[in-house]
């Protein structure tokens, strides 16, 4: 594979992290729901949305000067909501090296421990947080209909404060 590097992301970045996000959505979550008409335009709609509101805070992982996969975090506490790889990608460390590079971050903030969440069924994320060393804290209805309940594991993993000054020196 090409040399990989995280930056920022940028304004337009965002139709290609939204496609990036769907397409993950499609491979991995998709096959976990009972499909219903209207469904897979709103999870696009929404995804559109969640990249649109959280662009500040994403990191975008780029092979030959196109994004391949992102992370993003919370503004206000030390969780991160969403990490996509395109499934092309998938299984070729990208979304490790994202997510170290997102708890680092975190860790330069002073942040002792990280949060996220992912759907129970989804196996494959499960394991993947768990290597990454996650731990499992609960599971939660994700807040879908009564008729079709969803699981999601909320998973932590402590990490290492940086207790020191920041500075710029320009």
């Amino acid at each position: 594979m090409p040399l990989a590097t995280i930056r920022k992301a940028e304004k337009a970045d965002a139709t290609r992290l939204a496609t990036i996000a769907y397409r993950a959505w499609e491979s991995s979550i998709l096959p976990l729901l009972k499909d219903q008409p209207g469904l897979r335009e709103a999870e696009r709609r929404r995804l559109a949305q969640a990249v649109g509101e959280q662009l500040g805070n994403i990191i975008v992982v780029v092979v030959d000067s196109v994004p391949v996969a992102w992370c993003s975090r919370s503004k206000r506490r030390a969780y991160i909501p969403y990490l996509f790889v395109i499934p092309e990608l998938q299984g070729h460390g990208l979304g490790s090296m994202l997510l170290r590079r997102m708890e680092s971050m975190l860790e330069l903030e002073g942040a002792e421990r990280v949060h996220l969440e992912t759907p129970a069924d989804n196996v494959r994320a499960v394991r993947f947080y768990e290597r990454q060393g996650y731990r499992i804290l609960a599971l939660r209805p994700d807040g879908r209909a009564v008729h079709e309940p969803f699981l999601s594991v909320h998973l932590e993993k402590r990490l290492r404060p940086f207790d020191g000054k920041v500075e710029d020196e320009d």
